[in-house]
Order: C-alpha cells, then sequence, then structure tokens
C-alpha cells in the first residue's frame, strides 16, 4: 500500500463539554500559545486525512464509536511533557487513562494509516494541553501552584469530534460520532 495523505489541517479529537471549558480556557489564556487555533481537546487521531478523503473514513470511524459505551472522566492533575531542554508542555491528565487508550486505539484500528498519536515511546498518551513554556521545571512548577486551587473537572465522554480548519482558521467541529449509538 502506498504511503497515505495526511494534514495538520484535520484531526479527529475528544472536546470536553461547554460547561467545563471555563477554568481550562482561564489557564489556557495566560499560557497557551494555540487557544486561537485549537478549543480545548484531547488529541485522538492527528495529522489526519485530507478533507476530501473524511467520507471514505466515516463508516469505519462511526462503527469503532458505535463499539465503545460512553464513560465518565476526570480531569484532575497537571502533567508536563518536556520536549527539549527550554521547551516544555502543561497538560492534564484526562483520568481514567484507560478508557481515553481504548477510544484511541478503536480509532486508531478503523484508520491504521494515521496512527501518528501512538508512535512515541511510551505510545499514546492522552492529555489536554494548557500551556507552554521554558524549561521542565518552570512548567511543572507552574502546574504545582494550578494545582493547589484547582477543582477537578467532571463529565461524560459520549463521543469524539472530526474537526478540520481552513488556512489559518481555527479548527471547527465537522461531524460528532457518538460512542455506543449505531450510525442510522
Amino acid at each position: 500500500m502506498a504511503n497515505p495523505a495526511w494534514t495538520h489541517r484535520t484531526a479527529v479529537v475528544f472536546i470536553p463539554p461547554a460547561e467545563v471549558w471555563p477554568p481550562i480556557q482561564a489557564i489556557r489564556r495566560e499560557h497557551d500559545r494555540q487557544l486561537q487555533r485549537w478549543m480545548p481537546h484531547v488529541t485522538l487521531l492527528y495529522p489526519f486525512a485530507p478533507r476530501d478523503e473524511l467520507p471514505g473514513l466515516l463508516p469505519a470511524l462511526e462503527a469503532a464509536c458505535a463499539a465503545l459505551s460512553p464513560f465518565e472522566a476526570v480531569l484532575g492533575s497537571f502533567r508536563v511533557f518536556q520536549h527539549r531542554a527550554d521547551r516544555s508542555t502543561l497538560w492534564l491528565a484526562p483520568e481514567p487513562r484507560e478508557a481515553f487508550v481504548r477510544l484511541q486505539a478503536a480509532l486508531q484500528a478503523a484508520a491504521p494509516e494515521y496512527a501518528h498519536t501512538s508512535r512515541f515511546s511510551g505510545g499514546f498518551t492522552p492529555h489536554l494541553s494548557v500551556g507552554q513554556s521554558g524549561s521542565a521545571e518552570q512548567v511543572q512548577a507552574l502546574g504545582a501552584r494550578l494545582g493547589e486551587t484547582w477543582t477537578p473537572l467532571v463529565f461524560q465522554v459520549t463521543g469524539v469530534s472530526l474537526i478540520a480548519r481552513e488556512g489559518n482558521r481555527p479548527f471547527e467541529v465537522i461531524r460528532t460520532l457518538r460512542l455506543g449509538v449505531s450510525p442510522a
């Protein structure tokens, strides 16, 4: 099989319900340089297929979602990815981790050509980025400070979103795929 085309202009993500956004966005407004491009989200498949190829992938993605049950999730603690000595990302850890890993694995099995998010040495790490900064120590200190007043956010994961963007515009939801619901 030839290498599939992929783009940074589409993705499959989980977007928390809007009612839990305010505390996430308050942090992102101060610390996330991607605030204008992305809504709060947990990346599941990215980069993803070009927009004109999405209709062909939808049946498999919908079937994967239909086979999974909705679940309760919590954003309760901050963690850090260290990219280089001078660049790190602060993120909220979605729990239960295993449920997000199962969700991502099911979607990846439905679209195996787009396995970028699981190719890291530790595999797929569910995360919701809230900011970037310098060293891991700086970001860990920020996470510790934020964690002192953070109230865990609890919500239901009922579906995933296919998002896309054009030019320099922000990502927009173009399709929502429901968990545990067979496509019509």
